[in-house]
């Protein structure tokens, strides 16, 4: 048997640093944030606490590369071509994807509600993470002015919210809540 070479090595310990990483998902969604302890974590993740420590610098840093990357991961359908102009189609898209996303990662969404909800938590993540969401607002914003609404930031803020509500409620009751037809629903509104 060869010797593994440092792609080999890089390889091995991006797919462990995944699975922590889905690990405390789970955990941080399911069980909560401070019910989570790392030990916990390394146990159902199958390696040793101290091994946890080679991945991340605390229990802190894995909250935050998880927020960080689960909320990259609904940017990177916003605004596709990342021209900074939102147009009709693209703002459909965005709507239609990122209601793929919450089914297909439930726990993240659970997270990122109860993180939502926990000030002193989300305070883990800092300025860094609610300011992320400062240029998506502002494109945003634009595409309602242009769409012909008095106040594009304030319609953000009731379609953000309305999205927030349809992924809540969908949340608490997955089998009953009609999903679909609610942001069907939604996308006729502003198309």
């Amino acid at each position: 048997m060869s010797p593994r070479t440092p792609e080999q090595f890089e390889e091995i310990r991006e797919v462990k640093k995944k699975l922590i990483m889905q690990v405390a998902l789970e955990l941080f969604a399911n069980e909560g944030y401070h019910s989570s302890s790392i030990s916990k974590i390394a146990k159902k993740a199958g390696i040793s606490k101290g091994l946890m420590y080679n991945y991340f610098d605390s229990k802190e840093d894995l909250l935050k590369q998880i927020a960080f990357e689960g909320i990259n991961e609904v940017f990177e359908s916003f605004d596709p071509n990342k021209d900074g102009i939102l147009t009709k189609e693209e703002f459909i898209y965005f709507i239609k994807s990122s209601v793929m996303m919450v089914k297909s990662q439930m726990n993240f969404w659970k997270l990122y509600f109860s993180l939502m909800a926990q000030p002193q938590v989300l305070m883990v993540l800092g300025d860094d993470f609610m300011s992320s969401f400062d240029s998506y607002f502002k494109t945003l914003a634009d595409y309602f002015n242009n769409q012909g609404f008095k106040d594009g930031y304030t319609e953000v803020r009731f379609f953000v919210a309305m999205l927030d509500g349809v992924v809540l409620h969908y949340i608490l009751d997955p089998e009953n809540f009609p999903y679909e037809q609610v942001v069907d629903r939604i996308i006729n509104i502003y198309a």
